[in-house]
């Protein structure tokens, strides 16, 4: 019986143990722990999906020790060493986030983050992700696809086993029957978070600290390291020259989307920033809006100090990214289905790998290669 048949026939679909309901508490915050029971439906959801989701790793804990099919969980969470290392530009693989998350960082800033992560009986990694609502599939199926090339990559693995847990049942959905039909792929479906949560009171969370536990079966993310010498900037900048050289040969989106040699770790290219003239070409004749607000070029020399061109792949979507001169943050403009730009988020130093990453960029690029991205990106076809 392969590893994933056995997880489904195994994994407790019904309601679990008391204890273990309240020991997946030790993993969440102290004000995460109010809101879990908060009248506040948008806080007590979010404090809910983070229960369940650290419930899940306590269930996948108990249930390894059936059987070797599972060979190794990797800590998560309270069980995760504490503090991380620092966030530092350069960083390659996999680390903890503050709060124990398990992270693939390329040159310092977090490119994927595993709900779990954990080793089967042929020493393969596998990974598995949470949901507690259908609205969280909106961008599951990119995702998945992403993370399954990453790790492959990462290990040397043609196949990477995954697990989608979910509270509520997802069966039907049609991203699901096309995620479950790729090979060694499986999805789990629990009783929901309200029944579950019924083993729980107020009071009954109290006096849960957040400590770590020994377990035979969890194991540190270094002793899971990569087997492929991971260079993400580099991987990166060989994605980037092919899309600047495309795009300066006057090739279009469906050239550029076509299959290459370069392992797919990106999902963002950072083209570069723009020089004064470049900033100049692209925001000729152009606007973004912000609130209700229309930016032009004068408004852009005005308030912002840096001007950054990306693109989101496999989308080929284009996204600017505009440093203030007031804050310290960077506004993301995109690029609406109307064909108009309107800033969409902000990127602060909270975000902090890739607001470094960001503030360490230096003009490169200039007019020609402004209009170029606007040719085949922001201009209507």
């Amino acid at each position: 019986m392969s590893m994933l048949k056995w997880l489904d026939a195994n994994f407790p679909k019904g309601r679990p143990k008391k204890p273990v309901a309240r020991r997946a508490i030790r993993h969440l915050k102290k004000i995460e722990k109010k809101q879990l029971f908060s009248d506040d439906l948008s806080y007590m959801r979010a404090a809910e999906g983070r229960w369940y989701e650290s419930l899940i790793y306590e269930m996948l804990i108990e249930v390894s020790e059936k059987s070797d099919q599972i060979k190794y969980i990797v800590r998560k969470g309270a069980d995760a060493p504490f503090p991380p290392p620092e966030i530092k530009l350069g960083q390659n693989g996999l680390f903890y986030s503050n709060r124990g998350d398990i992270n693939v960082r390329g040159n310092g800033q977090d490119i994927a983050e595993f709900d779990i992560l954990f080793v089967d009986n042929k020493d393969r990694v596998c990974f598995a992700e949470i949901v507690t609502s259908a609205s969280d599939l909106k961008d599951m199926e990119d995702e998945v696809r992403y993370k399954k090339k990453l790790l492959g990559y990462l290990y040397g693995q043609v196949l990477v086993p995954f697990v989608l847990f979910s509270s509520v049942d997802i069966s039907r959905s049609s991203i699901m029957k096309r995620l479950m039909k790729e090979t060694e792929s499986t999805l789990i479906v629990t009783k929901t978070c309200e029944e579950i949560k019924t083993l729980l009171t107020p009071a009954s969370i109290r006096g849960v600290p957040r400590k770590p536990i020994n377990h035979p079966k969890l194991i540190d993310l270094e002793k899971v390291p990569a087997k492929r010498p991971f260079e993400y900037k580099h991987l990166h900048d060989m994605k980037r020259d092919r899309v600047v050289g495309l795009m300066m040969a006057e090739k279009g989106l469906s050239e550029m989307k076509k299959g290459d040699e370069i392992p797919p770790v990106s999902k963002k290219i950072l083209l570069g920033v723009l020089y004064p003239s470049g900033v100049k070409a692209l925001m000729d004749k152009r606007t973004f809006t912000m609130r209700t607000k229309k930016y032009g070029y004068e408004d852009v020399v005005k308030n912002f100090s840096k001007v950054v061109l990306a693109i989101d792949i496999p989308q080929y979507e284009p996204v600017i990214y505009m440093r203030s001169r007031k804050k310290s943050e960077y506004l993301k403009v995109v690029k609406k289905k109307s064909g108009e730009l309107k800033v969409e988020s902000k990127r602060t130093p909270q975000m902090t790998g890739f607001y470094i990453w960001l503030e360490d960029l230096k003009p490169t690029l200039g007019a020609r290669v402004a209009r170029g991205y606007a040719g085949v990106f922001l201009d209507d076809k």
